[in-house]
């Protein structure tokens, strides 16, 4: 998996927001905000080979189940794959 576009996770008032820059800050108009689980997995991106893992990462940080957090991480990655953030 790669990130395609360049943002910096800030947490601002305990809001997550993917803030784009450079020029993806021109092509994108407006800023992302995460919530606390779309946080952790934005920051373990890079580092994941797949969406499995991401799901392992989520069930060994947060208390849920498989199904849920396989859930979770596919609705997720779709919404970056959509809108041209990420590619899989």
């Amino acid at each position: 998996m790669e990130i395609k576009r360049k943002f910096i996770l800030r947490t601002i008032a305990g809001d997550h927001i993917l803030v784009p820059v450079g020029k993806d800050a021109i092509d994108m108009n407006g800023l992302i905000i995460l919530n606390d689980i779309g946080a952790f997995l934005w920051e373990h991106i890079p580092q994941a080979e797949d969406e499995n893992r991401l799901v392992q990462l989520l069930l060994e940080e947060y208390e849920v189940d498989a199904e849920t957090a396989a859930k979770d991480v596919r609705e997720f990655m779709d919404k970056l794959t959509t809108i041209g953030i990420v590619e899989q």
